[in-house]
């Protein structure tokens, strides 16, 4: 999406080195990973958890070398995503760059409101606990200029030089085998503001990163600049770009495309991170491990089913109707209202998206259908894509795929915002 009324944004990208050695991981940036470090877990969502068989056919998978696919569960090498997450926040300026204000009001600047963010979109699942053991800005030995960062880069070689300069500073105080992930929270005034070009960049999985404490950097994300459009929202959802990265640490790609397109809207962050608040899509929250298998139902075979869904932004009942296509590509139905982390729904209905394991982050592996389709939308919120915004079907309202064979009925909605929907399978 573009900043309203500024100039157009690029894209954030996430760099991707696959070789083929290491194709099975899928991850951001991606090397062998080597043997997990002591402590580490190797996978994200809960580790090893078996999957009811029920739901089978719902597991779809992409191709080998996939990055960051959407298949479930998802790959190894990314953090875990339930339990206890520890991340360790760095603050870094520049003799070219010097911070500014206190180290400390920049990571307030994303605390505890990412803290907080987590917990309500996990239920509970993802206890997130950020660290910063240095509280001063950590000066590196070079200039923001003589690194080179560019956006997009890979480790090499300005990141690489910069991750090894930020060890060597900090080690003397921080022990790296203490924590799961590294923000890096840069001075705001190092590289161009965030209205011109997003230079904020994740790294994930790469186990050939260079070590601390005998630990790669493995997942670390990198924040640059302010998304301050001078709409005022800023104070409320700036810190939002942090969890937004942190999901590719735990393995969710970008569902924006490269190219600017709109295909989810607002209604997950991987989409959308500026602006007012938003959730995760239910798909997500089920590969990460906060939904339960026994929440999630999957549409098989030929016939109807009925459903009753009860609202994402809501705690406990069935969360997700899963409509499998083919072995790479399905159809996910939930329910999506005023609640939780979804402060901006101004259409509560039931929302449908195809979701396709088989295309890479940000080329657009998800896309939400449209129930009302060129209507402007219903949200006058600053940087949300209203387009997408009524997306939501309610009562009486259906969904076709013909060339799937698949309807979706929504058939009604109670009080407490549970809709009954009807699945058919030709």
């Amino acid at each position: 999406m573009q900043p309203t009324s500024r100039r157009p944004r690029a894209p954030r990208l996430v760099p991707v080195v696959a070789p083929l050695t290491a194709l099975l991981l899928a991850v951001t940036v991606s090397t062998s990973p080597g043997p997990p470090a002591s402590g580490q877990h190797t996978a994200a969502g809960p580790a090893a958890v078996p999957r009811s068989t029920a739901l089978g056919p719902c597991l779809i998978s992409g191709r080998q070398g996939i990055q960051m696919s959407e298949g479930v569960p998802t790959g190894p090498g990314y953090a875990h995503s339930t339990g206890t997450v520890r991340a360790l926040n760095l603050m870094i300026d520049f003799s070219d760059a010097p911070g500014q204000g206190r180290a400390l009001d920049r990571l307030g600047e994303f605390f505890p409101q990412t803290r907080a963010w987590f917990r309500t979109a996990s239920y509970g699942r993802l206890d997130y606990r950020p660290s910063a053991p240095i509280k001063h800005w950590l000066r590196m030995p070079r200039t923001f200029k003589a690194y080179g960062l560019q956006r997009g880069a890979p480790y090499e070689p300005g990141y690489r030089r910069l991750v090894v300069d930020i060890i060597a500073e900090a080690d003397p105080v921080v022990d790296f085998r203490a924590y799961d992930l590294v923000n890096i929270l840069m001075t705001p005034n190092a590289g161009p503001s965030a209205l011109n070009t997003v230079l904020s960049v994740t790294f994930a999985g790469n186990r050939d990163a260079p070590a601390a404490d005998g630990v790669p950097m493995a997942n670390a994300s990198f924040v640059f600049s302010r998304q301050d459009d001078g709409s005022g929202a800023y104070a409320k959802t700036g810190y939002r770009v942090l969890p937004h990265e942190n999901g590719h640490i735990f393995g969710l790609p970008d569902l924006y495309t490269r190219q600017g397109g709109g295909a989810v809207g607002h209604w997950d962050i991987m989409s959308e991170d500026w602006g007012a608040n938003n959730d995760l899509l239910g798909w997500h929250k089920w590969k990460l491990g906060w939904l339960d298998d026994s929440q999630v139902a999957c549409a098989t075979g030929h016939g109807t089913s009925d459903h009753v869904l009860t609202p994402l932004g809501r705690r406990g009942g069935a969360k997700l109707v899963v409509v499998p296509i083919t072995a790479t590509r399905g159809l996910a139905v939930e329910v999506r209202t005023r609640g939780g982390n979804d402060e901006a729904v101004c259409k509560p209905g039931v929302l449908v998206y195809g979701v396709n394991a088989d295309v890479d982050t940000g080329e657009g592996p998800i896309t939400v259908h449209d129930s009302t389709p060129h209507s402007g939308g219903c949200t006058r919120s600053p940087n949300v894509q209203a387009e997408l915004s009524d997306a939501t079907y309610g009562s009486g309202e259906t969904f076709d795929d013909p060339h799937a064979g698949v309807r979706i009925e929504v058939l009604s909605a109670d009080a407490r915002g549970d809709f009954r929907i009807r699945i058919s399978r030709r």
